[in-house]
């Protein structure tokens, strides 16, 4: 049996999937109609909704299979998403790297399986519309072709996820997007006995910049700096604006100094905006920066009012200069 690879940048991927918040959610309609559809429509047994998490495939819609989840290294999907079309294997019993696969020796004794990726609306592959069944068949252009169509349909319903968790203006997360996401990060760190820190990001006087340029010179500050800390973070780093002209920055596995030095990076990476763009005036903005320690077992709630709390004094004493 041949397990499928990790595709390069897969915790990017991994960062788009949870952030949907739509692991381990309840069946939907919206769903389940199009798996049904696929099932009718391609006389198959077995259509999924599948999405590719660390280690496993989770189904979130499942027409003809009575478990929810399966182990990423033995998944069909976990090979369809490695390409860009769909991914069809006309008969396991003849393909050395599925014949000995345990879905194929035991339940459902998958012999055909054709993958259609799913993809976010930054690209990113979250998993596929699959069809299975225990014959072999063919499956030609025009079979392709429809299958593309309904995936492109469970596309839609991902992305209305997607906007639920991204701000329209600067499209990285909204409060929503990375609240969830942050608190799985915190216990991640938690399980696995590694430290975080949070930057809580401010901009200052930034009403000033709404009354004497506008409000449409104002959204373009914002996203201007949205900017500066999507070309900082690195891949592992997750970003929000929370709303208004504040943001956050969650960097796991990392301690106080090195925060501090993703701190000064994206300060000058401000600064050297700020000397490229032709405008009235300057971002500038206040930092609070706080530390999370494993032992501390703490909610992402808590953590951000720490930070916001100290972003604050360092507002303060700026005003007291």
């Amino acid at each position: 049996m041949q397990a499928p690879e990790i595709p390069q940048g897969d915790q990017s991927r991994l960062q788009t999937l949870r952030s949907l918040g739509i692991l381990d959610t309840a069946p939907e309609e919206r769903f389940d109609r199009l798996t049904r559809t696929a099932r009718r429509v391609f006389r198959v047994p077995i259509a999924l909704v599948s999405l590719v998490d660390e280690t496993r495939q989770w189904f979130k819609s499942c027409q003809g299979l009575n478990v929810s989840e399966t182990p990423r290294d033995i998944s069909f999907c976990g090979h369809a998403i490695l390409g860009d079309g769909v991914f069809i294997i006309p008969d396991t019993w003849e393909d050395d790297r599925f014949s000995d696969n345990p879905l194929v020796v035991n339940e459902p004794r998958i012999r055909f399986y054709a993958g259609c990726p799913l993809r976010a609306m930054d690209g990113q592959k979250l998993g596929t519309l699959c069809l299975i069944d225990q014959n072999p068949r063919s499956f030609d252009q025009e079979d392709q072709d429809a299958l593309k169509d309904l995936a492109s349909m469970v596309e839609q319903e991902l992305a209305a996820f997607q906007m639920a968790t991204v701000d329209e203006l600067t499209n990285i997360s909204n409060r929503r997007g990375f609240m969830m996401l942050a608190q799985y990060s915190l216990d991640f760190c938690t399980r696995q006995s590694i430290p975080a820190s949070l930057v809580f990001l401010d901009l200052d006087k930034f009403k000033s910049i709404n009354d004497r340029f506008g409000h449409a010179e104002g959204d373009r500050a914002l996203v201007l700096f949205a900017d500066q800390i999507k070309g900082t973070c690195r891949d592992s780093d997750l970003f929000a604006r929370l709303g208004g002209d504040e943001f956050v920055v969650l960097l796991t596995n990392t301690i106080r100094t090195i925060a501090e030095g993703v701190v000064a990076k994206f300060t000058d990476a401000v600064k050297k905006a700020n000397q490229e763009a032709a405008r009235g005036y300057d971002l500038r903005f206040s930092s609070g920066l706080v530390e999370f320690h494993p032992e501390q077992h703490g909610s992402i709630d808590a953590l951000l009012e720490a930070g916001d709390a100290v972003m604050y004094q360092v507002k303060a004493s700026k005003r007291r200069i």
